[in-house]
């Protein structure tokens, strides 16, 4: 795992610092850290980072810029945009190509900038009079010795995409998370949170190109971030700068990738993801220059994209969508690996091996399986995570079309609606939903949202037990302000009540301000639940000298996406429409019959998540046994116990909501179970954070 750690203090830097060179000239600095920059204000990059991906410039004493990870813009842009971020404007920071993480310091002033998916977050925490900030909350844990909290874990788990339950806390007391679209801005230890991005008012919409330039928007978008990832890697720093090693690691390029003993060198793309991930695969094969190859060389003269298929498709003899895969592969610039589903790739296979991440969530589960698939992948690989977050229309953006008051934009949508569940009623019901929720204040709403926790929390995803829900029903669940998660369904009522709570008291804080349409609250949502679980995702199913791209999450792509039409984005079919004139638009034509099918690949997860569910129920009746959970007071052990056996057994209960109890439980046992701390030197902490186990659940 690769994280930044930092700290702003309130006192000025020593003499004997303001030339630290080395982690060593600090009495505490994090374990196996390189020291970026020192000071008062010092910067650490920890873990297997890649020379180029950490870049430096600088124009003056005290006023630097550091971007750790991918980015598109070239040293001289970089130093442009430090120049225009001595004011304090730092959106332009955040609008460069790729996925990266944009830390600048002015004199004493130390702005961090988080991205708008929430997939590369920022976290703080008060510590020693000042101010400590981190791309991971474990080791701000370990720092400020946090204990755990619980009732944001309650929390997680009653309302995972509602951010007015979730606050901007973290599992660990003390460690707060900045939102997503904001920057942490630290001046001599005191810190302000303030966001980057213009918000539209709730009776405004918000301002959207015409289709045509929104598509080309997108397109371009798209390109520049595969671009950036397909670009020859950046130079390393000069000896001594930062006290960041300048010389080669393992992964940096094809030559040292080659030599190591991790996944093929060169770029390389899912095939079995989707629509997403395939158009990722064509745009990075269409692009100038062979993939993972020099500058110079021509098509067929250096290493081909490795495209990946992950072949879950035996048991459902359909081969529609494996069909597809070898047919777009079919480019000669393209290598196609097909990985075949066994045992060992099921979900809930393989829990021991799990690794400890910063957080919780729901991929924890099926680690094994993804790393199955990337181990088949390459050094550098591209995933379609977010695309449709990005690019599909939230239900709740119903409500919208009907504040701007074009009704006739509903039409398409309800009738595909009721074309799917053969009910002529469907769009009669559907109206009148999103009529009701363009009607609903903001706080009527969130009251709305608690009570349905304490009266109806099994309302919010698979309804009544024994009832399966389809499009009809999941669409007129979205179509609201809050809702329950699909695990609340199995929290204790003292949980439940607890974060109902939460809810009601969310009125006056930062994110319960109460402007903005619904739609776009609900998609903004979606989006951040997405990023963190992507974040977990991606440290679960680490391989080692890997690293996973996700252009869809980079800021550039999700500003692009938000400036689609609304009344574009919720016609069936419109991400299909979307990504086909993006790759027309590039030039790359003749895709295979039934490109932008999207059941294939879900129903095939779902089935493998059921059977992996079903071969592993010892394991997980084990696992509830005598949970942590319900010594935190949030479940009661029989009760998830009989509820994994009736999953097993074919009951159409929410498989979501059930990974979710799993990965926590895990993911706390884990924690647990852990020894040592991030820090060391002389000032370390004397416990690592969680130390002293779960806390005993306090009365409300």
């Amino acid at each position: 795992m690769r994280w930044l750690v930092g700290w702003s203090s309130a006192a000025a830097a020593p003499s004997f610092l303001d030339g630290a060179q080395s982690a060593d000239d600090y009495d505490l600095h994090p374990v196996g850290a390189q020291l970026v920059w020192g000071g008062a204000d010092p910067l650490w990059a920890v873990g297997d980072w890649r020379p180029d991906e950490i870049r430096v410039v600088d124009v003056a004493p005290l006023i630097r810029l550091a971007i750790f990870g991918t980015c598109g813009a070239s040293d001289d842009q970089l130093r442009v945009g430090l120049l225009s971020a001595r004011g304090g404007a730092v959106r332009h920071l955040t609008a460069w190509s790729g996925g990266y993480t944009a830390v600048a310091q002015v004199g004493r002033r130390t702005t961090v900038l988080g991205d708008l998916a929430g997939a590369r977050p920022v976290f703080h925490a008060a510590w020693d009079g000042g101010t400590a900030y981190a791309t991971a909350a474990l080791p701000l844990a370990d720092l400020i010795e946090a204990e755990l909290d619980v009732s944001h874990l309650a929390a997680q788990l009653a309302c995972p995409d509602v951010p007015e339950a979730l606050g901007d806390g973290t599992p660990y007391a003390g460690v707060r998370r900045v939102p997503p679209g904001h920057a942490l801005i630290l001046r001599e230890g005191a810190k302000e949170i303030t966001g980057y991005e213009p918000r539209a008012s709730l009776a405004v919409a918000a301002p959207s190109l015409d289709t045509e330039p929104a598509v080309a928007g997108v397109r371009d978008a798209l390109v520049e971030s595969v671009r950036a990832r397909l670009a020859a890697p950046r130079h390393a720093p000069e000896p001594g700068y930062g006290g960041l090693d300048p010389g080669p690691v393992p992964g940096m390029g094809p030559a040292d990738r080659r030599a190591s003993r991790g996944p093929a060198p060169g770029i390389g793309a899912d095939l079995s993801g989707g629509i997403a991930s395939g158009t990722l695969a064509l745009l990075a094969a269409g692009l100038p220059g062979a993939p993972g190859t020099p500058p110079g060389l021509g098509p067929g003269q250096g290493e081909r994209l490795v495209a990946v298929t992950f072949n879950d498709l035996t048991a459902r003899a359909d081969e529609a969508e494996l069909e597809r895969a070898r047919t777009i592969a079919a480019n000669p610039r393209l290598h196609h690996v097909v990985v075949a589903a066994g045992e060992a790739a099921l979900p809930y296979a393989d829990l021991e091996s799990m690794p400890l991440t910063d957080e919780p969530g729901p991929s924890l589960v099926a680690a094994a399986r993804h790393r199955r698939r990337l181990t088949a992948g390459s050094a550098d690989h591209l995933v379609g995570v977010g695309a449709r977050e990005v690019l599909d229309a939230h239900p709740a953006r119903l409500a919208d079309l009907l504040l701007d008051r074009r009704r006739r934009s509903l039409f398409r949508p309800v009738t595909a609606l009721a074309r799917a569940e053969g009910s002529v009623l469907a769009p009669l019901t559907v109206y009148r939903a999103a009529r009701r929720l363009a009607r609903t204040t903001y706080w009527e709403g969130i009251s709305e949202g608690a009570d349905a926790l304490l009266d109806d929390p099994a309302g919010g995803l698979g309804g009544a037990p024994g009832r399966s829900r389809g499009a009809l029903d999941a669409s007129l669940a979205a179509l609201s302000w809050c809702r329950p998660g699909p695990a609340a369904r199995w929290l204790t009522g003292e949980a439940l009540a607890e974060v109902s709570v939460r809810l009601r008291g969310s009125a006056g804080t930062a994110n319960g301000d109460g402007t903005g349409r619904p739609g776009e609250r609900r998609a903004a949502a979606a989006l951040a639940q997405l990023g963190a679980d992507y974040r977990v995702f991606e440290q679960a199913a680490e391989v080692r000298f890997q690293r996973l791209h996700a252009p869809f999450l980079d800021n550039q792509v999700v500003r692009a996406c938000r400036a689609l039409p609304e009344a574009l984005r919720v016609q069936p079919g419109a991400r299909a429409a979307v990504l086909g004139a993006v790759l027309d638009g590039a030039g790359i034509r003749g895709l295979p019959p039934g490109w932008g099918a999207t059941t294939g690949p879900a129903a095939a997860a779902a089935s493998a998540e059921r059977i992996g569910l079903r071969r592993a129920s010892t394991e997980l009746a084990d696992l509830f046994h005598r949970p942590l959970l319900a010594d935190a007071g949030l479940v009661e052990g029989r009760v998830v116990r009989k509820a994994l056996r009736a999953a097993a057994d074919g009951e159409p209960l929410p498989l979501s909501g059930l990974a979710e109890l799993v990965s926590t439980e895990l993911w706390l046992q884990r924690l647990l179970m852990r020894r040592g701390s991030c820090w060391t030197g002389d000032a370390a902490p004397r416990q690592r954070a969680v130390a002293g186990g779960v806390p005993p659940r306090l009365p409300l």
